[in-house]
């Protein structure tokens, strides 16, 4: 399996211009959590997650009435909060790599980009929903001795 057929294509983006409070208003608009960031020639610069925003905003939470109100939402930049030259990944990277890259770099989004093109976002949830479909086609299956996926579940032991 490749990142390709898992990612999200043609992400939301965001200006580097842009403020904190339009960040959040694509965020909630869109139900994402992660905004890849581009200049005005559409090149990518930057990432900005929902956590970049909670810590601009200094809340644990992002309560839309709180940030609807807040003036820092307004003045905040994403050049100001984003994480600048972010790690990327290309579509045809076989998608455990991208995972592993995830899990050692502890982040949780990875831009996709075919050239100088970005053509999709990676993120944890793209790769947990690719995880329960595989298991949901091997459950569907059987194995070679003809027990069922499930049964062979209450084997594993977790460590």
């Amino acid at each position: 399996m490749y990142v390709a057929e898992i990612m999200t294509e043609k992400p939301v983006t965001i200006r580097s211009k842009s403020t904190l409070r339009q960040a959040l208003e694509l965020m909630e608009t869109h139900t994402c959590r992660h905004l890849p960031v581009v200049s005005v020639d559409g090149h990518l610069v930057g990432i900005v997650s929902d956590r970049d925003c909670r810590l601009a905003l200094n809340s644990p939470t992002v309560l839309r009435e709180r940030w609807q109100d807040e003036e820092v939402t307004h003045q905040t930049a994403m050049r100001a909060i984003m994480s600048p030259a972010p790690i990327i990944v290309e579509p045809d990277m076989p998608a455990h790599e991208a995972a592993r890259l995830m899990l050692n770099q502890n982040i949780s989004a990875l831009p996709v980009m075919r050239g100088e093109t970005l053509v999709g976002i990676v993120t944890t949830s793209d790769i947990l929903m690719a995880f329960l479909r595989s298991q949901l086609r091997l459950s569907n299956g059987h194995s070679q001795n003809g027990s069922s996926f499930n049964t062979s579940l209450k084997q594993i032991s977790f460590k």
